[in-house]
């Protein structure tokens, strides 16, 4: 039997469901090209043209509150910003403030911010805080700080006990704080010096601990500028640099007289003999009168430089900028001695007892010290 020869067909036929395949495949292949060479165009095109940087800091915090202590440095105030949320570099905002020569024009005080852009905060800072919402605090120079409490409590709605919790309660801390007061002296005597005498700007709802972590963290900022290098090399530290700044404080009356103040009192501390400042033993005595009596000479306390050389432990009075600078910077001298002998407050200076005393007496016949 003989079969018949299969039919020669001319062009190929598929069936349905392999030309469905061929078209979906065709498509793919096309939509994969599209996303190479389009990714490959966005790269290019971005390449072209700079990121725009974020300038609002990454907080999501609707407001922040900071407080600018006096004297801090741009940097500080960077540090600060950063912190809180306010910006997102420190070190950007140091270096645009530069730029701008706004680093001397950033206002201390009470600030509430949103997240902003460097600009806006740094116009912020230069106009200060809002005049509307702030009350300005004055502490003068000199005070121990029991008096220190009182005047703050005489110009805010706060008491003195208010105050002093906020000091003893951990709720204000200072990297200078010592761990306990001397024998037989209030706790508060661990502060003593520590609170930077200044007029401040707060807002009106300004808490104890608000008012007071300011004055201290402006104290260590000051503190911090001053290069100590001189009293290190002596083998003090800042904090005794901080307690000789005091004594200063309450010796001194003029400006010229601060480093020449400091000089004797190092070249007493090298000689190993006593200070012999009256303003000790009216801190001894707990009295802010002019005068030093022979017998308040006697008063058994570690504050009475006539009795023991060396530094007393804590300073004893708050202290302006030109103490500080002069403790830091004492000038280079053979004095030991010092007496006021101008009705001005300016003292003169001896290397000896008998030039001492000589000017002591010619001052007295001057009628400039009783």
């Amino acid at each position: 039997m003989t079969f018949p020869e299969p039919e020669r067909r001319t062009r190929l036929e598929l069936q349905p469901a392999v030309v469905w395949l061929l078209k979906f495949g065709a498509v793919v292949v096309v939509v994969l090209l599209v996303a190479v060479f389009g990714a490959r165009i966005a790269r290019d095109l971005a390449g072209n043209f700079p990121a725009v940087e974020e300038t609002i800091a990454p907080s999501a915090a609707a407001e922040a509150n900071f407080i600018i202590p006096a004297g801090a440095s741009a940097r500080t105030i960077g540090t600060i910003l950063a912190d809180k949320g306010v910006i997102e570099d420190g070190g950007e905002f140091e270096r645009e403030v530069r730029r701008l020569g706004v680093a001397d024009q950033l206002q201390a005080g009470d600030y509430t911010l949103a997240a902003a852009t460097l600009d806006d905060v740094i116009e912020a800072l230069v106009a200060g805080p809002d005049p509307t919402n702030v009350f300005r605090l004055t502490v003068i120079e000199g005070l121990t700080i029991e008096a220190m409490l009182d005047s703050i409590a005489d110009q805010t709605d706060h008491t003195r006990a208010d105050l002093e919790e906020a000091l003893l309660g951990g709720e204000v801390t200072s990297v200078l704080l010592p761990t306990e007061a001397p024998p037989g002296y209030p706790d508060t005597t661990i502060w003593e010096g520590l609170l930077a005498p200044d007029t401040y700007e707060f807002r009106l709802d300004a808490t104890p601990d608000q008012i007071l972590s300011r004055m201290a963290d402006t104290l260590v900022a000051r503190l911090d500028a001053q290069d100590w290098t001189a009293l290190e090399s002596a083998g003090l530290t800042p904090y005794q640099g901080l307690i000789i700044a005091s004594l200063i404080e309450r010796e001194a009356k003029l400006d010229e007289d601060r480093p020449l103040i400091a000089s004797v009192i190092m070249n007493r501390l090298e000689a190993g003999i006593g200070l012999q400042i009256d303003a000790t033993i009216l801190y001894a005595l707990g009295e802010n009168r002019g005068q030093v009596l022979l017998e308040d000479l006697e008063i058994d306390s570690i504050y009475n430089t006539y009795k023991w050389a060396g530094l007393i432990p804590t300073p004893i009075a708050g202290v302006r900028p030109a103490s500080l600078e002069a403790a830091a910077a004492p000038e280079t001298t053979g004095f030991y001695y010092y007496v006021v002998v101008e009705t001005s407050g300016k003292h003169g200076f001896s290397e000896t007892l008998e030039e001492h005393n000589r000017k002591k007496q010619e001052a007295k016949d001057a009628g400039v010290i009783p």
